[in-house]
């Protein structure tokens, strides 16, 4: 299962601008907020979320809210995704891969989701 998201990052820099911790509390956990150094990161994060909800075929729902979708990053910066324990038996989520890019002030993410057999 594939999902891809793309977002201005202006666009999340003018709602983060208004809410602030606001904003990040919708949809951040705070080890996540610990990981956001600039705007362009946040977008990112953002699309990361969404495009892992499409992968899974329901987009943020009560099936799969933000905090379902967890994001950490390894001692390279790279980002990784996983799932909450529900969605992972829910959807029989065997591994999932993400990759986000920047450029020309969009990011966009693509996370790629390897279901169990059976």
């Amino acid at each position: 299962m594939i999902g891809c998201d793309i977002v201005v990052c202006s666009r999340i820099e003018k709602i983060y601008e208004r809410h602030k911790t606001l904003f990040l509390d919708k949809f951040l956990s705070k080890q996540e907020q610990s990981y956001i150094k600039n705007t362009n990161t946040l977008a990112g994060f953002w699309a990361i979320k969404e495009a892992a909800s499409k992968a899974l075929g329901v987009g943020i729902s009560k099936e799969c809210s933000f905090f379902d979708i967890i994001i950490s990053k390894d001692d390279k910066n790279a980002p990784h995704v996983c799932f909450s324990q529900k969605v992972m038996q829910e959807f029989k989520i065997k591994s999932a891969s993400v990759s986000v890019a920047h450029d020309g002030g969009f990011a966009i993410a693509v996370v790629a989701i390897e279901s169990k057999q059976g």
